[in-house]
């Protein structure tokens, strides 16, 4: 009897030992050689103090105030870009019928049948009027024509489309316009098209 109880002690220290190993096994693994606990591989990060805490936030916090103040800034711009610029595309559409009505008289003074007789004066006449009522009114609305008969050419605002021999100019002064060009405020509608001056070459002057 003293044998059987001897036996079934030493088999219950036996599994409580083992239990014991297995229980510190575990607790080595959580722990790596440098000794930061780990939990499934993943390392944990370093518990902030609260004044490192309240760093972040502080930061996190500016960052947000700066992307807000960003966004108004953005909606501003654009709220003042449809305030100044929301007719843009109708005036860039409107100039055509400036271009036409333009077109129109040419081809009415050129026209044998009417050159020199009164019609063809009263046609012009209320052609002239009806240009001046739409130049009016895009001035109203901040579009004028740009410059350009001999100024110098601009790049921004003129596009040279002839080279005229003219040695009573300095080279590249606009002496011919071709289609004229219209500002809207400080934007671009179109650039005027024009012709420019060059020197005369040797073989022109023979």
């Amino acid at each position: 009897m003293d044998k059987e109880e001897n036996k079934h002690s030493t088999s219950a220290s036996k599994s409580e030992n083992n239990e014991q190993s297995s229980e510190k096994v575990v607790e080595e693994q959580k722990v790596s050689g440098d000794g930061v606990e780990k939990e499934d591989g993943v390392e944990k990060d370093e518990k902030l103090t609260p004044e490192e805490e309240v760093e972040v936030l502080k930061d996190k916090l500016a960052r947000t105030f700066a992307e807000m103040e960003n966004q108004r800034r953005r909606f501003e711009k654009e709220k003042d870009d449809a305030y100044e610029y929301g007719g843009y595309s109708f005036a860039k559409e409107a100039l055509n019928l400036l271009d036409n009505l333009e077109r129109s008289k040419v081809a009415l003074e050129n026209d044998d049948k009417l050159k020199n007789t009164d019609a063809l004066k009263i046609i012009v006449e209320h052609l002239n009027i009806i240009q001046n009522d739409m130049l009016s009114i895009f001035k109203k609305n901040n579009i004028e024509p740009i410059k350009s008969i001999n100024e110098k050419l601009d790049p921004n605002l003129h596009q040279a489309m002839m080279e005229v021999e003219d040695d009573t100019k300095e080279p590249g002064t606009i002496v011919q316009e071709i289609q004229k060009g219209f500002m809207m405020k400080d934007r671009l509608l179109r650039p005027s098209l024009v012709g420019v001056s060059k020197k005369k070459t040797e073989e022109s002057e023979k």
